[in-house]
């Protein structure tokens, strides 16, 4: 089955851009353009897209609230964004995933790698980087700050202890092969212990298991210089 990807970003030529490269891929299908935020979530809301490619900056209704009022709708539990702009700061890192983003990327990538990163966010991964998960965690999500709390800490109990160990090697930043082999795990049982913390403490993705591990105190930031 294809990829649907609705695209969100108020440059025409970006989209038409975005648009050709989609579609050249036999896995992937453009269902749909928005020029602002209250579009997008129109659009999504038809057309039910598996991911879509969110710009922050973007008149009338921004990319940040878009993001919060699409991952808020229960109708579009399947549809994922990925948050794609010019202005790839901590700061929007940060509030994109407090309000339910599955990644962020700038625009300078690559197209490998977008196209890369649709793929990742569509299989139900996140696409942050390990070192920029572990810069911005320690540095915004930790810091009280307004968003909503998506568990509290007595929902780790429905965690096993290995769910535990690795979900806080996960919000470390560390990869599944990482984790595979500091816990002498294969990837596919790091795999199964992700997905079971997924569905216990009700995230959607890896990116919003990351914002939990920390909102619920299972992983403490690192001090700075530490």
């Amino acid at each position: 089955m294809s990829i649907r990807v609705l695209l969100a970003d108020d440059q025409a030529l970006l989209r038409g851009t975005f648009r050709l490269l989609i579609d050249s891929c036999e896995d992937m299908e453009v269902v749909g353009e928005a020029a602002n935020g209250q579009e997008a979530v129109e659009l999504a809301r038809v057309h039910r897209p598996d991911i879509v490619l969110m710009d922050i900056r973007m008149p009338g209704t921004d990319g940040l609230a878009a993001t919060a009022e699409i991952c808020d709708d229960p109708k579009l539990a399947g549809t994922r964004v990925l948050v794609l702009t010019m202005f790839e700061t901590e700061e929007y890192v940060a509030k994109a995933l407090r309000v339910g983003a599955s990644g962020f990327l700038g625009k300078y990538v690559t197209t490998d790698t977008l196209l890369a990163g649709i793929r990742t966010i569509a299989s139900g991964e996140a696409l942050l980087s390990p070192g920029a998960t572990r810069a911005l965690i320690t540095r915004f999500l930790t810091a009280p700050a307004p968003g909503p709390l998506l568990a509290t800490p007595d929902r780790l109990d429905e965690l096993t202890p290995r769910e535990r160990e690795v979900t806080a090697l996960a919000a470390e930043g560390r990869s599944n092969d990482e984790i595979a082999e500091q816990l002498f795990l294969s990837v596919l049982t790091v795999r199964t212990h992700i997905q079971r913390a997924l569905t216990k403490l009700g995230a959607r993705d890896r990116a919003q298991l990351v914002v939990i591990a920390y909102q619920t105190g299972l992983v403490r930031p690192t001090p700075p210089g530490g």
